[in-house]
């Protein structure tokens, strides 16, 4: 989740319409399974909650709407990777008697509905299981063996009822940003561990693999092979051109194909990884060539964030070059 769990997921519901005047929940905190402890005793138990206060905060206008027990049902079935609680249709039902019970409530005017209009009947169980299964269950997922989900709700219980929370307002935002900023530096150092292999791996390949027959190896490190010879016009470093294309993984893994996707690509060499326009200069139109990028000219040290290529990682194209564009 990131730091903007406030007003990501509340949004959609609450219409950025400043409900001030929603009267706040009396309920428990998340029933019988909630949590009774005097103290935060735990990092968990600290950042749950710390988010149970923020997701608190971000569904304050609508907190007589939801019932609790729901919320929390919805949220550990996510967790469990289940299929929601509540069907996309049903959903979108509530999330549509929801609005509009809210724009009554602040006396805003519904469309297609009469001044006057009482705010249509709200099902507090279907708005729980709503967020649970479909906003706060799927954003908080990822994170779920860091945080203690009773402390959790025990956090927006105590906030819906304005009860008296164990941690202030900056607590919460300092342990909210520590724990972002550990992940990120564990992210950072588990990177350059990976990209370290990845590097190694990709040198020891390369240095067999220029000792293949017919592989040749540029002076930027980049080699490639003639898989069939062209005899047409070759493009410059500038020039634009029509290809077909498959990228993998050292491992053999694809991870990008216009074979695939059945459609030719057009670029300029000037747009690509420095590999691309060095090796696809190379060729005559008409020619397929196999190219062995070292990492430093793919992607570099980053990789594609989130995947699917690493740090420093090593790819294997083969390219047909179609056609130099004008």
């Amino acid at each position: 989740m990131k730091m903007g769990m406030r007003g990501a997921a509340a949004s959609v519901l609450i219409l950025a319409m400043g409900a001030t005047g929603t009267v706040m929940s009396q309920q428990p905190a998340a029933g019988a399974a909630a949590k009774e402890t005097s103290a935060l005793n735990s990092q968990r138990e600290k950042l749950g909650y710390a988010i149970g206060i923020d997701v608190a905060n971000s569904f304050a206008p609508i907190s007589s709407e939801i019932d609790l027990a729901a919320l929390r049902r919805g949220v550990t079935n996510a967790f469990a990777g289940k299929p929601p609680l509540i069907s996309q249709e049903e959903a979108q039902k509530t999330d549509a008697a929801l609005r509009q019970a809210m724009m009554v409530k602040s006396g805003q005017p519904v469309p297609g509905m009469a001044p006057g209009t009482p705010a249509p009947k709200v099902d507090r169980e279907k708005v729980g299981l709503m967020l649970g299964s479909y906003a706060v269950g799927p954003s908080l997922a990822p994170m779920k063996e860091d945080l203690d989900l009773d402390a959790l709700f025990d956090a927006v219980g105590t906030t819906f009822n304005k009860g008296t929370p164990k941690m202030t307002a900056e607590q919460a935002k300092a342990t909210l940003e520590g724990f972002m900023s550990a992940k990120q530096a564990q992210a950072q150092a588990d990177a350059a561990a990976q990209g370290g292999k990845n590097r190694e791996a990709g040198n020891a390949f390369m240095a067999k693999n220029k000792t293949v027959p017919g592989v040749v190896t540029t002076a930027s490190g980049l080699q490639y092979q003639v898989l069939r010879p062209g005899n047409g016009e070759r493009p410059l470093p500038t020039s634009k051109v029509r290809v077909n294309y498959e990228g993998k993984l050292l491992d053999g893994t694809v991870f990008d194909s216009s074979y695939q996707r059945g459609q030719p690509i057009e670029f300029g060499l000037d747009q690509v990884i420095k590999g691309w326009s060095e090796g696809v200069s190379l060729m005559p139109t008409g020619s397929k060539y196999r190219f062995w990028i070292p990492g430093e000219l793919a992607y570099g040290e980053q990789g594609t964030p989130g995947g699917p290529i690493g740090p420093n990682a090593t790819l294997t194209f083969d390219v047909e070059l179609l056609n130099v564009l004008p």
